[in-house]
């Protein structure tokens, strides 16, 4: 019997078995929610359960470095978030977090003081005046979005009551002469286009919001004619790499617009980079081309000679001769083991993995060796190693059936083996091309904002700034900070000390 049959016994007024209904329906609607809220606690406990045994399990390279990435920032949204949301529904005052080893805010960062003193003096139990014993001291990071504001110039004009001479402060030159943009702005433009990928829509639409007017026709106008002043710079830059004995070069495609046809075409960004294990500051240069022929590369690279480490592309292949000696990269010997091994679990490939693993591990060991040094520890460790290996690669291929992906990872390496193996017999040559690709990388994600190249000068613009950004990062400088003293003292600056501009954070003798 429920509980409205027995009250029903006691033939109540009609008022009172109303407020007993509602108080029973109320009941009843309370107990469904807990069960709900209960049934939710548990599913979610579930699921953060599960993503931190994705993230904390071993990690393995079943993601590309953006996969991961993209990973790690969603598993730290989504799992805050389902915390907060069993707070929310396990009581009405959220739980204190423990906040262990938290990183400082940074020194250089301007600091603004907030002081917070008590509404009263006076004890609140006893009414005594209240002396300080200490402070209580916590920071917090904020920033400020985009500001916009107005340099007003003022120049009095002067006059010569003798000769009517009149005189008047010089107006600087500047890279945009007559123009409306400062320095400052020109810089967060580039830096946003070229650097955080950000195409001039976008700007367009963050300077709206502050009741700007930037047209998209006029930050275009201003990227080129930035480019168009930078471009010596670029040139420079192009030089001094070329004087390097040892690089690294790649390439990635890059979608143009074709106007005449209405979709677009592949052009490509080849790239060029200095190697790490050489004396001077690294150097990065991109060179924006309407295809993918070796040509390019011949006519990038014309008349310099020296090791190149490349991929197997054929394209490369004529710049090799006897000034110009190949190097093989050992990554992508590795990667195709590392595909096979991810197929099918296959245990030549694994055995590749760990014999590869060793001679990275050797180097990891002659990282910030002086040269002799990294020769001597290659000669002594790494030589035998690569002998191992080659006698490995040639048994087991005799054993592996032709067509294979076994087959072709095997062969690759078989068939680049003189230049896999020449960075053992040399202190300063580079045991892959990682840092080529790795400096390719932001272009692959800018690729995604800009969805195409608007022509092929845009393109050729866009990979001269790219060179200049690329560098300033690599040499560890702000590119920000960089640019904008460059671009004010860029057009009153003597051609003779261009390399005083360079983004390179050792001087150049």
């Amino acid at each position: 019997m429920d509980l409205a049959a027995e009250l029903a016994q006691f033939n109540p007024d009609s008022a009172l078995a109303a407020w007993v209904g509602k108080l029973l329906a109320k009941t009843q609607s309370d107990a469904h929610a807990l069960r709900q809220a209960d049934l939710k606690i548990q599913a979610l406990t579930f699921e953060i359960a599960y993503y931190k045994r994705i993230r904390f399990a071993n990690k393995s390279e079943q993601f590309s470095s953006e996969q991961r990435e993209l990973f790690e920032e969603s598993w730290n949204t989504d799992t805050c978030a389902q915390e907060a949301e069993v707070e929310q529904l396990g009581s009405a005052k959220p739980r204190k977090r423990e906040r262990a080893g938290r990183q400082p805010l940074p020194e250089h960062l301007p600091r603004i003081e907030h002081r917070h003193e008590p509404a009263l003096c006076t004890c609140a139990q006893c009414g005594k005046d209240l002396i300080k014993i200490g402070e209580d001291i916590s920071e917090q990071l904020d920033v400020e979005p985009a500001r916009f504001f107005v340099h007003h110039h003022i120049r009095p004009q002067y006059a010569c009551r003798a000769c009517e001479t009149i005189s008047a402060a010089p107006i600087p030159p500047a890279v945009i002469d007559g123009g409306m943009a400062a320095v400052g702005l020109l810089t967060w433009v580039m830096v946003s286009k070229f650097l955080d990928h950000l195409p001039l829509y976008r700007l367009e639409q963050i300077a709206a919001r502050q009741q700007v007017p930037l047209a998209r026709s006029t930050l275009a106008e201003w990227v080129g004619r930035v480019g168009v002043a930078l471009q010596p710079l670029v040139d420079r830059l192009s030089v001094l790499l070329r004087e390097r004995s040892v690089l690294h070069a790649d390439e990635t495609p890059v979608p143009q617009l074709d106007p005449g046809k209405g979709k677009t075409k592949k052009a490509y960004l080849w790239a060029y980079r200095s190697n790490d294990l050489e004396s001077g500051p690294p150097i990065l240069v991109f060179d924006y081309q309407p295809g993918r022929h070796g040509v390019h590369a011949r006519n990038f690279l014309e008349g310099w000679q020296g090791h190149l480490m490349v991929d197997d592309y054929a394209g490369y292949k004529a710049l090799f001769t006897p000034r110009v000696t190949e190097l093989a990269c050992l990554a992508h010997a590795r990667r195709k083991f590392f595909d096979l091994y991810a197929a099918n679990q296959s245990m030549i490939a694994a055995e590749a993995l760990r014999r590869i693993g060793e001679l990275y591990d050797i180097e990891r060991q002659a990282f910030g060796m002086d040269t002799a040094s990294r020769l001597q520890l290659r000669q002594q460790e790494a030589r035998p190693r690569l002998d191992a290996l080659r006698i490995w690669l040639i048994q087991t291929r005799i054993t592996v059936a032709d067509g294979g992906g076994t087959a072709k990872a095997l062969d690759y390496g078989i068939k680049r083996w003189p230049a896999l193996i020449r960075y053992a017999d040399s202190g300063v040559l580079p045991i892959d091309n990682n840092p080529v690709e790795n400096a390719i990388r932001p272009i692959a994600i800018g690729k995604k904002n800009w969805l195409f190249a608007g022509s092929e000068r845009a393109g050729k613009r866009a990979a001269a700034i790219q060179s200049l950004l690329g560098t300033a990062k690599l040499n560890g400088l702000d590119p920000h900070a960089w640019l904008k003293e460059t671009l004010e003292k860029l057009p009153a600056w003597p051609n003779s000390r261009i390399d005083e501009l360079l983004p390179l954070k050792v001087a150049l003798p």
